[in-house]
């Protein structure tokens, strides 16, 4: 559990720290006149169920008891708002419950996906020639994780960057025909599609 004083701006971002997840649940700000919109951002590989109970001073909310919003993973979903007295700024601290143990009594929203950083940093090298890089840059602009992609075209001297990883092997850097994909600094020329490359994010 972990509160911690916020104050009325336009849009914020803190974090807490808990355990049942591999990173920590973020709270979003969102003012609209004379609401404040409270967002959780699971940024996890898993669904979450999260409880946020908000105390202080310059605004009103529901009196009722606090139940959970499931959080899918790699989603936003709105958790509560409050409504802000007239000319005052809102300052209150809140604890969140988190939980993977999902609840059927868990309120169910509209959520928003929501890109991530995966287990491994993936970074997209496209030679002039391929021919399935189109289509695994359609997969990954789709899919959830965050990635990075450089086309030789558009910056040659990468080429000349990474053709020392290749001068102990068989494989010469001008004659790949597919995508040089790295996945936290190691290098891959056999990944060409998107299910190929989740297997080797989950390795």
């Amino acid at each position: 559990m972990f509160k911690k004083i916020l104050f009325f701006f336009a849009l914020s971002l803190c974090t807490s720290t808990l355990l049942s997840q591999e990173r920590p649940i973020e709270i979003v700000e969102e003012a609209k006149a004379n609401r404040l919109f409270l967002y959780a951002l699971n940024k996890n590989e898993k669904d979450l169920d999260v409880i946020i109970t908000v105390e202080g001073t310059n605004f009103r909310q529901s009196k009722s008891v606090p139940r959970p919003v499931r959080v899918p993973a790699a989603s936003k979903a709105l958790l509560t708002n409050l409504i802000v007295e007239r000319g005052k700024r809102a300052s209150y601290t809140y604890t969140l419950q988190v939980s993977d143990s999902l609840s059927r009594r868990a309120l169910r929203r509209e959520t928003e996906s929501i890109k991530i950083e995966p287990k491994k940093k993936v970074i997209l090298y496209i030679p002039d020639n391929c021919t399935s890089c189109d289509s695994l840059v359609a997969k990954l602009d789709k899919g959830r994780y965050l990635y990075t992609a450089h086309r030789f075209s558009e910056k040659p001297e990468l080429k000349g960057q990474l053709a020392p990883a290749f001068s102990n092997s068989s494989v010469k850097i001008d004659a790949v025909a597919t995508p040089i994909v790295s996945l936290n600094g190691v290098l891959h020329v056999k990944i060409e599609d998107y299910d190929q490359l989740l297997e080797e994010l989950n390795k």
